[in-house]
């Protein structure tokens, strides 16, 4: 909770951070364009409310747009189709939207040949459709085929272009995803990554390079409709800063800026106004080469921000407008911890957004950090990030209680070196087993009632979560919100409306005041509350309530709340027992998460678990951002395994599985619970279900070695992740993969040399996507590694396939890649690590 910053909200009026340069003059920025763009960064989901609204009223609104789709991306007409769809469940009438037929190739699925509609580009029927419609998407796949479309082959627009033009200048807007998204600008990045972007190669061919662990930025030339600089999509979660940043500082982008959007976020850009709003779930990365120099493969004084939703951008005078409804992180930092360099999937806060804000820039302990990206020889670079004079965080929630972060002016450095790896089982010899010994808890076989297990930061709008928790409690039901983790009731009272909000009578809610400590906020003393755990009144109420929450913050709060100090049941939790044994349903959210298991984690970070062990101190929230691994008693209401949460956001791989080695009973799986991600438990049959927008990671330690003597070395540990529909039956140890999923094995649909997981400019950088994609979907590879260190010590991690391997992919939430895998094989190495600066 970051309650400590809510009072500067009188103080924030509004936040203006300039760059110093006070205008730019772009290639055609003196043609007057009276039309607006919607640039998706990829796999927009249909629930994306703000995106769609923003592209159907810059179209007119839904009963006067008339909307032209472009397919020519696609190899399909699916997502075309897909988004019409979605146009009319937001209002569109069917008749004013229509695929315009615009193809340079043939689509599967389909009787016709579409490599004929080529020449359609070319006539004057396409011409005079294209100038009745006020919209026009792009949907995503390969930009080449968008652009070998439109453009003839001396380059110069056909006609269908000139229409398009036309209409763009008079006013209607443009949009598209993904490709959609790159045939914006003039430069258009068609392929490449951030280690080939570093080494600085380019190609000027559409060539494969899946015979090498990176690929050469490939530039091609783009439609010109963003007047602004460069752009390139699915930025984060592929991790294309290197390759954008290579564009930016090869081509002339004359002072302009370029710019990264993330999956699910948009740009719009209001071309009269000059502005350009940030929309969606994610960031958008915005990278300023003015002052930077390349030197060789050296690269330094790079500024890079990173904007958020409710952002805009002053584009012609280069100014960011940070959304008032955020608060500065300079002099109020939330966090005071020394973070370790982003090595690989144990790297808290892995993707480089997250990051920089949790690390860098909300971190009162860091003034810089650094990354590293390498291939499998260690043959790459170190990245360096750095806090300069005029750099900036801002932070706000969005959607519920979700962190939401914008970073200014933070400079980056990119250097060339060589990293070796050595085996050594004894490179930490300092390892502190656990002490912790586990409550003898009984629990009744005959339990009826059910778990809501969220992973934290779950979003208002998760509906599935919501409607999972609420439909257990059943019809008419009474709720009571548990606030003890919290530090104010910000969350409870937020959580509360949030119920409201899905149907619920205020009437059937309680805020129950149980606590043993004070909230900020508030007249009164809520560490008296601590004396209500034995409230002969209260536990008599608690038995009325058919589903209690958990909500968030330190999870030792709320078991300091409810057990009494010999570690036996206080009144109140006799009484959420005897609800929870009658079938009422019990959830909570990351630390409300957390006390569900009899083994609690409470504190400790990946890598320094591994290679420190465990400790029996604990000194609150920041422990939860690194060091050894604390445990305390939990509540016991999943007697089945241990549970962590914020698994993928915190890269909590590392500290569960050591968790689960010491004290998971045999035979027994251990849970890692994502964000706005929920696992749900129904103790009648026994079934496990994921809901939400992530997943569960599932550790099987049984066949697994770890042995005494190297302490922080494991093999032949089994890695399972699945998602959102996807059930695990606890009595027969048995994985139900959601049907509209189907297998990739023998049916890969990528095939390409994979480099380590070295940091977070990796491809896919979290665990679940970085094996989903590079390994269970990828045809090339059988073994992937990652690499965790810090002063010269640390992990190779190596991820196998096996014979009982198999990866899973869907689209969910209209055309966003839907992933699940079962059993990975998981083998974690001790290392020496030498690191050599290259001229």
């Amino acid at each position: 909770m970051k309650v400590s910053k809510f009072f500067m909200l009188v103080l924030m009026m509004s936040v203006i951070v300039g760059s110093g340069i006070s205008s730019i003059s772009a290639k055609g920025n003196e043609t007057s364009i009276k039309g607006s763009l919607v640039i998706a960064g990829g796999s927009l989901g249909t629930s994306n409310v703000e995106v769609y609204e923003q592209f159907i009223d810059l179209a007119g609104g839904d009963k006067d747009a008339k909307i032209g789709i472009v397919p020519a991306a696609s190899g399909s007409l699916k997502s075309s189709i897909q988004f019409k769809e979605d146009l009319i469940s937001y209002g569109v009438e069917k008749s004013s939207i229509e695929i315009l037929q615009l193809s340079s190739h043939d689509f599967s699925g389909t009787d016709q040949n579409e490599r004929k509609w080529k020449s359609n580009a070319q006539k004057n029927k396409m011409v005079n459709k294209i100038k009745g419609l006020s919209g026009i998407w792009f949907v995503g796949g390969d930009q080449l085929k968008i652009t070998d479309t439109l453009l003839k082959k001396n380059g110069k627009k056909t006609k269908a272009l000139e229409a398009i033009w036309s209409i763009y200048e008079d006013g209607a807007v443009l949009g598209g995803t993904s490709a959609g998204a790159a045939i914006m600008s003039n430069v258009m990045i068609t392929g490449g990554d951030s280690l080939g972007g570093f080494r600085h190669e380019f190609t000027s061919e559409d060539v494969s390079s899946s015979d090498k662990e990176y690929a050469p930025v490939y530039i091609e030339k783009g439609l010109g409709f963003f007047q602004w600089g460069i752009v390139d999509q699915h930025f984060n979660e592929r991790s294309r800063l290197g390759r954008l940043a290579a564009a930016a500082l090869e081509f002339e982008t004359q002072g302009n800026y370029a710019y990264g959007i993330d999956e699910d976020t948009a740009m719009v850009v209001h071309n009269k106004k000059e502005t350009i709003d940030i929309i969606g779930r994610s960031t958008v990365a915005v990278i300023d080469p003015a002052e930077a120099e390349r030197k060789g493969k050296e690269i330094v004084n790079l500024d890079i921000s990173y904007l958020s939703p409710g952002d805009q951008i002053d584009a012609k005078n280069k100014i960011f407008h940070i959304s008032k409804d955020k608060f500065p992180t300079v002099g109020y930092e939330y966090f005071n911890f020394d973070p370790l360099p982003a090595t690989g999937v144990l790297t808290s806060y892995g993707t480089l957004p997250n990051y920089l804000s949790y690390s860098l820039v909300d971190n009162e302990a860091a003034t810089e950090v650094k990354s590293y990206l390498y291939d499998s020889k260690g043959e790459g670079f170190q990245l360096n990030f750095e806090q300069k004079e005029e750099t900036e965080g801002f932070w706000g929630y969005q959607d519920g209680q979700k962190d939401s972060y914008s970073l200014v002016h933070v400079k980056m450095d990119v250097e060339p070196i060589l990293v070796h790896f050595e085996e050594n089982n004894q490179v930490f010899n300092n390892y502190h087993p656990s002490t912790f010994t586990v409550p003898e808890l009984s629990f009744n076989p005959e339990t009826k009632g059910s778990l809501v297990m969220a992973g934290g930061a779950l979003g208002s709008s998760n509906e599935e979560v919501y409607e999972a928790f609420i439909t257990r409690a059943g019809e008419d039901a009474t709720f009571g919100i548990i606030p003890a983790a919290s530090s104010s009731l910000k969350s409870s009272n937020a959580f509360k409306e949030d119920l409201m909000q899905y149907g619920v009578d205020e009437e059937s809610i309680d805020i129950l005041p149980l606590s043993n400590h004070d909230f900020s906020g508030t007249k009164e003393n809520e560490s008296d509350w601590l004396k209500n755990r034995n409230n002969e009144k209260l536990a008599e109420k608690i038995k009325e309530y058919d589903g209690i929450w958990f909500v968030g913050g330190d999870q030792t709060d709320i078991t300091a709340s409810l057990l009494n100090e010999d570690g036996t049941k206080s009144k109140v939790l006799e009484s959420l027992w005897s609800i929870y044994e009658k079938g009422a349903v019990l959830g909570g959210t990351s630390a409300g998460a957390a006390i569900m298991s009899d083994v609690m984690i409470a504190g400790g970070g990946s890598h320094d678990t591994l290679a420190k062990g465990f400790t029996d101190t604990y000194d609150g929230m920041s422990q939860q951002e690194g060091g050894a691994s604390y445990l305390e008693q939990g509540l016991g209401f999943f007697p089945h395994g241990i549970i962590d949460q914020h698994f993928d956001n915190k890269a909590r791989l590392g500290r569960l599985i050591a968790t689960s080695s010491a004290h998971a009973d045999e035979g027994e799986f251990s849970y890692g619970i994502d964000e706005d991600t929920a696992l749900i438990f129904d103790n009648q049959t026994g079934v496990m279900e994921v809901a939400g927008r992530a997943g569960v990671s599932v550790v099987d330690l049984s066949e697994a070695a770890n042995p005494k003597h190297a302490p922080s070395l494991y093999e032949d540990i089994q890695l399972s992740w699945i998602t959102s529909g996807d059930t695990l039956n606890l009595n027969t140890k048995t994985f139900t993969i959601s049907d509209h999923k189907v297998s990739t094995k023998d049916y890969e649909y990528f095939d390409y040399e994979a480099a380590p997981h070295s940091g977070v400019l990796t491809p896919h950088s979290t665990l679940a996507n970085f094996l989903s994609y590079s390994l269970l979907d990828n045809y090339r590879e059988d073994e992937l590694k990652s690499y965790s260190f810090h002063e010269g010590k640390g992990f190779e991690i190596t991820f196998k396939k096996g014979e009982n391997t198999e990866g899973f992919w869907g689209y969910q939430d209209g055309n966003k890649d839907d992933y699940s895998f079962l059993h990975v094989n998981l083998n974690i190495q001790p290392i020496e690590v030498y690191i050599v600066e290259e001229n």
